[in-house]
């Protein structure tokens, strides 16, 4: 599974709900999540679906969407939408990648933009950076960028943007793997090539499947360090546990079953650029289309603004009413190990919503254990909110990622 839970890394000091000391294991896995999540690059993709939160969410014109930022992808897609998105982190380097796809709409033709982010790389990126990109960027961006400029030049054999951060290792790491045997490398290009449905799921289950689940992946996806580099910490995986009788190995396995044998993977983008490292021009986001970026380039204007903090501490701090919000997974994060701040969340989101305003989330578990427990002003969240559960039940298949338990929508009572 990965997640998207760098909000849940900086929380605000507050004492959780008394309970037994988790055991030693989990505190390093812990630890360990949290060392490399408060200093790193996690996401350099979403990996959320945009085109079911468009259904999810009603999305119109004109409206305000919350969202934690994550790469930045689904902001953009919502604001092709023509909503005003606020984009909220607690990892500054979020943003900062956000900020730059922001400079590079307003700054760039298309072209050069896709090859930033969708090749991942450009071969006069220093001064494009410097001549076109920095000067519209915040300062703690242009310094961090400054520092990370080799993200997007291409070093030793093309490496792509895609191949950095800490997913992008793993995704690297997968790519060398499966590249160091040959019949595994034909069965993914087989796949990848596959003109059809038909031919797709013929190809997984008679090559991919059988070479790529062997004994060294079931392994490397058991191990919590893989699971921190992926940005899934403890409590997620202890959900996925919860929720399947296979463990996470048997979860991902399914889901992966799932994806590559009901969904097309010639508009799959988030699958695509896992293994290539890269997308194509007929296999990517929607900003990253010529009409998606020249329509944003027309229209951004200031409607998509970067916030670092957490989202109690936006919503707090934030005078107008939002009519969209989009949670991500966080919440396992924080209905684990800081139920009092997940109650404090919930209850900015409703003294902010609008009459009538929506809110997704995803989540390890189709009805994750936190979720009950919340309370605001004494009620619980159920008492707040109606759930759309068909509509969820209905797109969660759908899914074009596939490594989600559950999927929730709900809308302000």
């Amino acid at each position: 599974m990965i997640t998207s839970a760098a909000e849940a890394i900086a929380i605000s000091p507050m004492p959780a709900r008394p309970r037994s000391g988790p055991p030693v294991r989990e505190r390093l896995h812990q630890r360990l999540f949290t060392a490399l999540h408060s200093r790193s690059l996690l996401y350099n993709a979403c990996w959320e679906d945009p085109a079911l939160d468009r259904v999810a969410l009603d999305l119109q014109p004109g409206q305000s969407v919350a969202v934690i930022t994550s790469a930045g992808c689904n902001a953009l897609d919502y604001a092709l939408c023509g909503a005003t998105v606020h984009a909220v982190d607690m990892n500054p380097r979020q943003n900062a990648l956000l900020d730059l796809k922001l400079a590079a709409i307003r700054r760039l033709p298309h072209d050069d933009g896709f090859r930033l982010f969708g090749e991942g790389w450009h071969p006069a990126f220093r001064d494009v950076y410097h001549d076109a990109l920095r000067p519209d960027l915040s300062p703690w961006a242009q310094g961090w960028w400054d520092r990370h400029i080799g993200m997007f030049s291409g070093r030793g054999l093309r490496q792509s943007f895609y191949d950095h951060g800490l997913s992008g290792l793993v995704a690297r790491g997968m790519r060398a793997w499966i590249g160091a045997d040959r019949g595994r490398r034909r069965a993914i290009e087989a796949l990848l090539d596959a003109p059809d449905l038909h031919e797709q799921r013929a190809v997984w289950e008679t090559r991919v499947e059988p070479a790529l689940w062997s004994g060294f992946l079931p392994w490397l996806v058991r191990r919590q360090a893989t699971m921190s580099l992926l940005g899934v910490p403890t409590a997620q995986t202890a959900e996925v546990e919860r929720a399947h009788p296979d463990g996470v190995a048997g979860f991902i396995l399914s889901s992966l079953r799932r994806v590559f044998t009901t969904l097309p993977i010639a508009s799959n983008y988030f699958w695509t650029v896992y293994l290539r490292g890269r997308y194509t021009r007929a296999n990517c986001p929607e900003y990253l289309r010529r009409e998606g970026w020249n329509t944003l380039k027309r229209t951004l204007g200031n409607r998509v603004r970067t916030h670092t903090g957490t989202m109690t501490g936006f919503l707090a701090g934030h005078p107008e009413a939002i009519d969209r919000f989009v949670l991500l997974d966080h919440q396992d994060w924080l209905g684990a190990h800081h139920p009092e701040a997940l109650d404090e969340e919930w209850t900015h989101i409703l003294r902010r919503a609008a009459p009538g305003a929506r809110m997704i989330w995803r989540s390890a578990h189709p009805q994750p254990s936190w979720q009950s427990a919340i309370r605001v002003d004494g009620r619980p969240l159920a008492e707040h909110l109606h759930f759309h559960t068909d509509l969820a039940e209905t797109l969660h298949p759908k899914d074009r990622v596939g490594t989600y338990g559950g999927f929730h929508i709900a809308a302000v009572r």
